[in-house]
């Protein structure tokens, strides 16, 4: 179907199939015991699919988003055999994915006429956050731009030298202190990283404020990005982070990594589902080329391949 066109280069396709190998096969495993012995989808092929999708973290009201679909394509079509299934599901959640993410980007790039770009990067410790930052600074390097790394998590001395293992692995500077002290002053992208605690609500609003009115006092409109790191291989869990960060700052992007160790790459169907906020970007392993930027119909085509 030219729905879902090849878009990736070869090797970004091969990469990105093999980091939801897992999920794609749990999920074909359970989708194919949904419909055994059945010849048409009916209200038990329904049933058995809204517990497919529930138990491959996709989430309970993306679920019965998708489900209410299937039901009207069943009402309008009076017949949809079990073998058509798999392009129905593909081409419902391509269209749910495209209420949320409306880019069809394939490459790391930044909108025009704002420099610097500041990236601020929020999520819980352990989410691969420092990773991304890393892998995000050699993505925009690599497409030409002049990147700083910002380091303002102060509460651990470990995540500053994290972060700077990165900017020395990706030949990009660094900055511990002020950020309107050169070299950020002059870069195309900023990335700041930010602490990595899951406090109160209040305690955790008030501290990405306090960076924010920091980041204000050198670019006026910043930050443009506020990305949320979330670690796919989580399932629910990841969506409690998402519920939390979203309640105390204005997120504007996800990043979901992770996803080539685990079966729960439905995750991120769910989460830019529920939370109406674009996926941007996609770990599926852990080379440094293995972020990627988040392209729906690539994603749903290596997902039910």
């Amino acid at each position: 179907m030219s729905f879902f066109k090849k878009i990736f280069s070869k090797e970004k396709k091969e990469t990105l199939d093999k980091g939801l190998e897992k999920s794609k096969n749990t999920f074909l495993d359970k989708l194919s015991k949904a419909v055994a012995g059945k010849s048409k989808v009916d209200d038990d092929v329904l049933d058995n699919l809204e517990e497919v999708l529930v138990s491959s973290d996709v989430g309970v009201n993306t679920t019965l988003k998708v489900i209410e679909r299937i039901e009207a394509r069943v009402a309008k079509d009076k017949y949809l055999g079990t073998e058509e299934l798999n392009q129905i599901l593909r081409e419902e959640i391509a269209g749910l994915l495209s209420e949320t993410n409306t880019g069809e980007a394939t490459e790391f790039i930044i909108p025009e006429g704002k420099k610097p770009y500041v990236i601020m990067v929020v999520g819980v410790n352990g989410v691969g956050k420092t990773t991304t930052i890393g892998k995000l600074a050699y993505q925009f390097k690599k497409a030409g731009k002049k990147v700083v790394l910002g380091a303002a998590d102060t509460f651990r001395a470990a995540a500053i030298d994290q972060l700077q293992i990165w900017a020395d692995r990706t030949e990009v500077p660094i900055v511990k202190q002020s950020m309107g002290s050169d070299p950020a002053s002059d870069a195309d992208v900023v990335i700041i990283d930010t602490a990595g605690r899951l406090h109160n609500k209040v305690n955790l609003m008030n501290e990405l404020t306090k960076v924010k009115r920091v980041m204000q006092k050198v670019v006026e409109d910043a930050p443009h990005d506020v990305l949320l790191v979330l670690d796919g291989s989580t399932g629910q869990n990841a969506f409690e982070q998402a519920k939390q960060f979203t309640a105390a700052t204005e997120v504007t992007s996800l990043a979901v990594t992770k996803l080539d160790g685990t079966a729960k790459g439905g995750v991120v169907i769910g989460i830019s589902d529920q939370f109406q906020i674009p996926v941007k970007y996609i770990g599926v392993g852990e080379g440094i080329e293995d972020l990627q930027v988040f392209n729906k119909f690539e994603f749903v085509d290596s997902f039910f391949k």
